[in-house]
């Protein structure tokens, strides 16, 4: 066989397994996609501690503002002290409700307590 073609069928096949790659590849998902997966693992395994508001910052970040509601919370004698971004969920809590020291229940990760929610889709922590 000549050498040539010896390449060029290298070559080829390198780009066939290339292009299949492309394909079938898994796509990156979105920030949005992994938070609202995490809201729905601790929405499943998560466990509930009661909680306080501390915060409801809005930061501007681009052309939109980002809301995180800062909360504290104990779980086994450990103190934390988490944020959750709702910029996508504020239709269904009321921002100006949330103020200094409302009592709130936390899910968590019993896993890992500092992995912390308050609001999800289905599931309402804020007290109001």
């Amino acid at each position: 066989m000549n050498p040539f073609r010896l390449y060029a069928l290298a070559v080829g096949g390198c780009g066939v397994i290339y292009a299949a790659y492309l394909l079938l590849r898994r796509k990156p998902k979105q920030p949005q996609d992994l938070e609202r997966e995490r809201r729905e693992w601790l929405e499943r395994v998560g466990r509930i501690t009661d909680g306080t508001v501390i915060d409801v910052q809005e930061i501007p970040h681009g052309e939109r503002q980002q809301i995180l509601l800062i909360y504290h919370y104990d779980v086994a004698g450990v103190s934390y002290e988490a944020s959750q971004e709702v910029t996508y969920l504020r239709h269904l809590i009321n921002l100006h409700s949330c103020r200094l020291g409302l009592p709130t229940s936390v899910r968590y990760d019993p896993q890992n307590p500092g992995n912390s929610m308050v609001v999800s889709e289905r599931w309402m922590g804020l007290r109001q």
